[in-house]
């Protein structure tokens, strides 16, 4: 035993010695400089400033293969002012005259379009930072990204791009406020890296290389931005944006009056340094974001569907990346649940290099008189170490402020969560992992009331393997968070995964290989309840294509009753168990072509000795880049025995994506689902007139199925202007 854990220490000191190595790109430094005169963002690289400014070049290949220069060649110039940022980017045609684009749709899909982005590490700390970019078309990107990479394009700023597309290159330029973004102000080296993707020939690349098994957004793998001078201090940094809204509803079921909802109300964003930033909302509203596409529930836990309003956003990974995919002890889309905000607060940011720190105070009032009125209050706080990885502690807490135990007897009075821990990622990012523990606070549950947790990834560009462990107490409680596995009332859990490519050379497929994933969960007495062993063979194809077919053996006993169709038609006994396999494949088309197509498959058992057969296909079209045309569809056949027999389940809808202009766009789409006995309506027009100022307008319809009958109604108009002072 004393042997295991010395092998253990050194092992787990390797990991550490190669997670303080250097920055791997070290040597890639791009010099910037004072812009020599005014500059126009015309998308024309004719300003006299852009002359004297260094160029970048020579990109790397990063898909299909990591070994070679690009083929698409690009030259990036950057310089600055005392207000902005500035970047002119030459994308030469490899293929003249040709461009694949989606549409003129902001944020959008990165795999389905010719594009340009900045990655900008502003702290130098590998770990958090911004993108921006264009796609050839001129869609404009934005993303604040954290955890070392991972982009979220709902956040959203102010800042001027422009597109000027020839027979023989495609030109963007961008002027980026020092006040849109975040940095630490004295520092002249940031980290940055330049990602091209053009998909006339199925190639990725960057300036600094990366290699292909991570994604370009990787800030391990950026060089290095030097400044002749500190970047400026951007001054007084305060945004009004205030809205003005009038919503028209009506509820045919009840057949109840017309209901109109006049809203005013809006947020201001302070700068308090160039690092850290303070945001305030007084009565928000949300209507404009888009609705959630629904899903087939099949699963005996809660779905997941993510956040998507604006005030939740900036630096959104302090506070909801916190733990894992399932074990989450902060999740905003439980605040102001079907109950409305009435004021926030968050400050976010850095306070130096190594401390960030995220504070979140949130008070909603109650739509009816059982439901009290609560406060939410989060406090994180993270602290780099070694190169890239983190230690970090969160503090989450609701309270009823007007709790009445006879009135509020079916809520909890407060429910506060804290926890810790700490995050790896090596230098290089092959050895990342995690290590977690949770204690959840409720009235009258004070003992088994934590969670723990860990895994430890490695990952080459052959061969990756994972190890993950999970401990849930029966009493943990995460009311402000998303752990849907909780209701098994405490749970053991490991998952441990590994897979391998075998890189050919061949005119069409890249790389294929095995993948193995297990699940396996135990209760409380280490009685397996769950087991679920997946293999798969994946073949990745040059053209960005991929299919992948697998087999999967599944256990289950039932830890409570449970509705296999989740119609209400009968349920199996808590303490049934059930066997089954199946089979399955996944198909997902190459992105250049103007008809793209994805597919899968299941095909086997379920539960109570019964079939269950699924079929899933997407299917889309674009007019480039005036119109993109998705129908997507979900088709269920499940066969049980009394009382359920044969049920089929349909999600069936179309989705129109109209781009008339970089500023101005139409979204429609149409949900059907049997499942829930709806069909829902949704229809979007946003102008942005000015950066970061819009008009909205908003059109929702419910309906059932059977004679379209409509359910409800709402009508949404909406006025919002982004103002600097």
């Amino acid at each position: 035993m004393r042997k295991i854990s010395i092998l253990n220490l050194i092992f787990f000191c390797l990991i550490i010695s190669k997670s303080i190595a250097q920055k791997p790109n070290e040597k890639y430094q791009y010099n910037i400089h004072s812009a020599t005169s005014s500059l126009n963002i015309d998308g024309v690289a004719d300003d006299l400033a852009w002359e004297s400014a260094e160029v970048a070049n020579n990109f790397f290949m990063i898909t299909p293969m990591d070994t070679s220069f690009s083929r698409a060649l690009t030259d990036v110039k950057m310089c600055y002012d005392k207000d902005n940022l500035y970047i002119l980017v030459v994308n030469y045609k490899p293929i003249k005259g040709s461009i694949i684009v989606e549409s003129l749709k902001r944020d959008f899909s990165f795999g389905k379009n010719d594009n340009f982005l900045l990655f900008m590490d502003t702290f130098d700390d590998k770990t958090n930072g911004f993108s921006f970019g264009a796609n050839a078309a001129g869609a404009p990107w934005d993303g604040q990204q954290g955890d070392g990479g991972t982009v979220d394009l709902s956040w959203d700023n102010k800042w001027v791009s422009a597109v000027k597309n020839d027979d023989d290159k495609w030109v963007w330029e961008a002027a980026i406020p020092f006040k849109s973004i975040r940095y630490k102000p004295g520092i002249t080296k940031w980290g940055i890296n330049f990602s091209r993707q053009d998909l006339t020939i199925s190639e990725k690349s960057a300036w600094a290389p990366v290699p292909r098994q991570f994604p370009s957004a990787s800030l391990a793998y950026t060089g290095v931005l030097a400044w002749d001078v500190p970047p400026p201090n951007p001054g007084p940094n305060i945004s009004v944006i205030p809205y003005v809204a009038n919503r028209l509803t009506k509820d045919f079921q009840k057949d109840t009056p017309n209901k109109y909802k006049p809203t005013v109300g809006g947020d201001v964003k302070i700068g308090l340094t160039p690092s850290l930033n303070l945001d305030l909302t007084v009565n928000p509203d949300f209507s404009q974001v888009d609705v959630d596409v629904q899903q087939t529930n099949l699963d005996r836990f809660e779905l997941f569907f993510p956040e998507r309003r604006q005030f939740f956003l900036e630096n959104a990974d302090l506070f909801a990346n916190f733990g894992y995919a399932t074990i989450r002890p902060f999740f905003s889309r439980r605040i102001g649940l079907g109950v409305p905000i009435q004021f926030g607060a968050r400050m976010s940011g850095k306070i130096n290099k190594n401390w960030r720190i995220g504070v979140l105070d949130v008070q909603t009032g109650s739509s009816d008189s059982l439901t009290p009125r609560n406060n939410y209050a989060v406090f994180a706080l993270q602290r780099q170490l070694l190169a890239r990885s983190n230690v970090r502690f969160i503090f989450v807490n609701k309270d009823a402020t007007n709790y009445n135990l006879e009135q509020h007897s079916a809520t909890n009075r407060y429910n506060r969560n804290i926890g810790a821990e700490f995050n790896l990622a090596s230098a290089k990012n092959l050895w990342t992992g995690k290590v977690m523990v949770l204690k959840s606070f409720t009235p009258g549950k004070s003992t088994d009331d934590f969670t723990h947790a860990a895994d430890l990834k490695f990952n080459k560009a052959n061969f990756f393997w994972q190890w993950q462990h999970e401990y849930v107490g029966k009493n943990y409680n995460a009311e402000v968070g998303y752990v849907p596995n909780a209701v098994r009332l405490g749970y053991y859990k490991i998952s441990p995964n590994i897979g391998y490519l075998f890189f050919v050379k061949n005119p069409k497929i890249i790389s294929h290989g095995p993948k193995l994933i297990s699940n396996v969960f135990w209760d409380k007495k280490f009685d397996l309840s769950d087991r679920e062993f997946i293999l798969s063979y994946n073949l990745n194809f040059i053209n960005r294509a991929t299919v992948a077919v697998w087999g999967s053996s599944n256990y289950v006993r039932l830890l409570r009753p449970f509705d296999p169709t989740n119609l209400g038609v009968g349920t199996l006994p808590t303490g049934s168990e059930h066997n089954w396999k199946a089979t399955g494949f996944d198909i997902v088309s190459g992105p250049q072509n103007r008809l793209t197509y994805a597919a899968s498959g299941i095909f086997g058992g379920y539960y109570q000795n019964g079939h269950r057969n699924n079929l899933r296909a997407e299917l889309g079209y674009r007019v480039q880049p005036y119109v993109a045309i998705t129908m997507a569809g979900n088709y269920n056949d499940i066969r049980l025995p009394e009382p359920w027999k044969r049920t089929q389940l349909w999600l069936v809808g179309p989705r129109l994506d109209f781009t008339f202009t970089n500023s101005l766009f139409f979204t429609t789409f149409m949900q059907y689902n049997n499942q829930a006995d709806n069909i829902n309506l949704n229809a979007r027009l946003q102008w942005r007139y000015k950066p970061a100022s819009d008009l909205f307008i908003v059109y929702t319809d419910n309906y059932l199925p059977e004679n379209f009958r409509v359910k409800n109604r709402a009508v949404v108009l909406k006025f919002t202007y982004w103002w600097n002072l």
